[in-house]
């Protein structure tokens, strides 16, 4: 008996099996992006089984064949210092826009006066990107107190890059370039900042949208989060409500039947802050009906860039 094969087959199978031989890759091990955006520094990035993590100078990091990194090199466009552990700190304070990165840079190297609080330019020290895309920075950072060695800067963040608008899929690069460590060898920070994480939210959770049903309203507001042993408040007065038919009040009104006086965080440092409430059918003399539109207003006053920040949540009466 002769059996006849698919000659296209066997190939197929053969460059399968060759294939899975020589690569044998863990297909777990997400993308670098992916690995920022869920807030692991650019150093510190998993590459599969085979490459090696490259980060180019503009601080955004690569996984690449061993030859490729080679090549890159040669060509000049990866970073020629060592990424290595430096006497300094980058701490990022998220602001509730996105158009505001705020952060405290802590280099003790840089505390020269010891009775006067130090403003320093940050040219030669500062380099911004986003998605790798160069920003301009601020131009200066200044000491946050005497003697402290620890200094804040506010990074404004431009509308678009390369045409196109800002989006929580965009990732902020913030290197740092010590030329003073006590090895004497100049080394660089990186730190990675994914947008989703630079501005407070507002969210609902079971039936915020309809009228005398109740709803958990949470808001994330990392610069609420003060006590990292206790957990935090923010009073519901600070919540605007406003709908059709000119209806403007707080949540503090009684009308929405909280309960609680504040949002209060869920737990230790968790920097999420939650009451419960419901949408009256009423407020104030005035009739709220379904399909009309609402919003609820949050403005931050604590951030560090000392600027009123405004996160609104939208929604449809159902």
């Amino acid at each position: 008996m002769v059996v006849v094969i698919n000659k296209k087959i066997i190939l197929g199978i053969t460059f399968f099996l060759i294939f899975s031989f020589i690569l044998p890759i863990n297909a777990e091990t997400e993308s670098p992006i992916k690995q920022m955006k869920d807030g692991i520094s650019p150093e510190n990035i998993l590459c599969r089984e085979g490459l090696e993590l490259v980060i180019r100078i503009n601080g955004m990091p690569a996984c690449v064949k061993p030859e490729t990194a080679d090549r890159m090199q040669e060509r000049g466009i990866l970073l020629d210092t060592k990424i290595i552990k430096s006497d300094f700190e980058i701490t990022t304070v998220p602001a509730s826009s996105m158009s505001i990165v705020n952060f405290y840079i802590t280099d003790h190297d840089l505390n020269l006066s010891h009775r006067g609080i130090e403003v320093i330019s940050t040219e030669g020290l500062f380099e911004f990107t986003i998605n790798g895309i160069s920003i301009q920075g601020p131009e200066r950072m200044i000491e946050t107190g005497y003697d402290t060695g620890k200094f804040y800067l506010k990074l404004e963040l431009p509308e678009t890059i390369n045409g196109k608008q800002l989006s929580q899929d965009d990732i902020v690069v913030i290197k740092y370039l010590d030329k003073s460590n006590q090895s004497g060898e100049q080394s660089i920070q990186l730190k990675s900042i994914p947008l989703t994480k630079t501005f407070a939210e507002i969210e609902t959770f079971g039936g915020g949208s309809r009228i005398g049903h109740e709803f958990i309203l949470r808001l994330y507001e990392p610069d609420a989060n003060r006590d990292s042993r206790d957990e935090d408040k923010i009073s519901i007065s600070q919540l605007e409500f406003r709908s059709e038919g000119g209806i403007k009040t707080t949540l503090a009104n009684p009308k929405f039947d909280a309960n609680s006086n504040y949002l209060i965080e869920t737990g230790h440092n968790t920097n999420i802050f939650e009451v419960e409430i419901k949408i009256p059918r009423q407020i104030d003399g005035k009739t709220i009906h379904i399909g009309d539109w609402y919003e609820i207003k949050y403005i931050d006053r604590t951030t560090p860039s000392n600027s009123d920040e405004k996160v609104i949540f939208k929604g449809m009466i159902g």
